[in-house]
């Protein structure tokens, strides 16, 4: 098994940054403007299920459904583009801040609760 193999988020912020230098976007991609870009992403994201009732959310059909993946693609591009530029490893970060996470919401008070941390 090749490395790009072992780590699919690798391969992708490599073709990520092949993209940008092929086109020489390196100079626009600065951190403040990748996560602008990427609050833009996300809310374009949520306009595909901004009015639809819960259960029209968890149904969406094949055209939306088709479009609300084009708009998560874009988010994860912008924030791995972004992570990059700022040498994080997301996925250490990602970790980390599931470890974060079970303390702040421990499941014996946290379980079937949807309130914030400091209300448990």
């Amino acid at each position: 098994m090749d490395e790009r193999t072992a780590d699919p988020l690798r391969e992708l912020r490599e073709a990520l940054r092949r993209f940008s230098a092929e086109r020489d976007w390196e100079q626009y991609h600065a951190p403040k403007n990748l996560a602008m870009a990427l609050c833009v992403e996300a809310a374009e994201l949520l306009e595909h299920f901004q009015w639809l009732s819960e259960q029209e959310s968890r149904s969406l059909g094949a055209q939306r459904l088709g479009a609300v993946r084009e708009e998560l693609a874009d988010v994860l591009l912008y924030l791995v583009r972004l992570a990059d530029t700022l040498d994080v490893d997301l996925i250490a970060a990602a970790r980390d801040k599931l470890v974060v996470n079970a303390q702040k919401y421990p499941v014996d008070k946290a379980r079937g609760n949807n309130r914030k941390y400091n209300e448990l």
